[in-house]
C-alpha cells in the first residue's frame, strides 16, 4: 500500500513508516452517593496526531520530490514558518491499493504543537524529526454592546440594550478560469485557495466529483481541471 503524505500542501519526501491517531475522550466519571460511579459523557475533544519523518540530504530513488529534489533544510524551514506564523493548516494522508485506487484518506486541519529534530551517526547526513500535530475546529466571537439608557428610558426600563454581532470572513478572490491544466506539484487544496480565496475538504471533493476524480489528493502533470 503506498502512502503519501501532505503538510501544507508540501508533500513529504518519504512517507513515515507509521502513524498515530488519538482521539481524546472528555468523558467525566462521578460518584454519586449510594449509586457507584456513573459517566457523564460529553463530546470528544481535539484529535492529536504524531509520527517520526525521515528528511534526506541525498537524493534516494524511494524518495518523492514533486518539484524535484529538496535538502531537509528546505521541510525544516517550513516547519519553522508554519510554528511561527501560529496559523492552522492543512494534514492530509493519501493511502492507495497497489492498483492505485484509494482505500481511505485523512484529511484535517491542524496546527503545530510541538517538533523536535534527531541527528544520529546511524542515519548519515539525513535528519529525523518527531512532529505532534493536534486537531483545529474553526470557532467564533460575539460582540456585545451595552448602551447606557436614557433618563427617560432607565425610568420605564432597567434593562440594558444587548446588541450581538458575529464576525463572518470575506474573500475578494476574482472569480476562477473555467480550467486549469496540472503542472508538477499542484493539489485541488493549492488550485481552490488559488482561483476561490479559500480552501475546504468540501470544495476539494465537489471540484474531484466535477471533474471525475476518484481521490481529491491525487492528480497528475497535464491533467485539465474544470472549474
Amino acid at each position: 500500500m503506498a502512502y503519501n503524505f501532505f503538510i501544507d500542501d508540501v508533500q513529504l519526501p518519504v512517507a513515515p513508516s507509521s502513524l498515530e491517531t488519538k482521539i481524546r475522550n472528555k468523558n467525566t466519571t462521578m460518584t454519586l452517593i449510594n449509586e457507584g460511579e456513573v459517566n457523564m459523557l460529553k463530546k470528544a475533544g481535539l484529535t492529536e496526531l504524531s509520527f517520526d519523518l525521515l528528511l534526506p540530504n541525498s537524493k534516494y530513488p524511494f524518495a518523492i520530490y514533486p518539484d524535484g529534489f529538496q535538502p531537509a533544510t528546505f521541510y525544516l524551514e517550513k516547519l519553522e514558518k508554519l510554528k511561527v506564523d501560529n496559523k492552522s493548516f492543512q494534514f492530509i494522508v493519501s493511502r492507495l491499493k497497489p492498483s492505485g485506487d484509494l482505500l481511505f484518506d485523512t484529511n484535517i486541519k491542524v496546527s503545530l504543537e510541538e517538533y523536535s529534530i534527531k541527528e544520529n551517526a546511524d542515519q548519515g547526513f539525513d535528519v529525523v524529526v518527531t512532529i505532534l500535530l493536534k486537531q483545529y475546529r474553526e470557532y467564533g466571537t460575539k460582540v456585545i454592546e451595552i448602551k447606557k439608557p436614557s433618563a427617560s428610558a432607565a425610568a420605564a426600563s432597567a434593562k440594558p440594550v444587548a446588541k450581538t454581532t458575529k464576525p463572518r470572513p470575506t474573500t475578494n478572490a476574482p472569480p476562477p478560469p473555467k480550467s486549469h491544466k496540472v503542472v508538477k506539484g499542484d493539489t485541488l487544496w493549492a488550485l481552490c485557495k488559488k482561483y476561490y480565496g479559500k480552501a475546504t475538504k468540501a470544495m476539494t471533493d465537489e471540484l474531484a466529483a466535477k471533474n471525475g476524480i476518484n481521490n481529491p489528493n491525487l492528480i497528475f502533470p497535464g491533467q485539465v481541471i474544470k472549474f
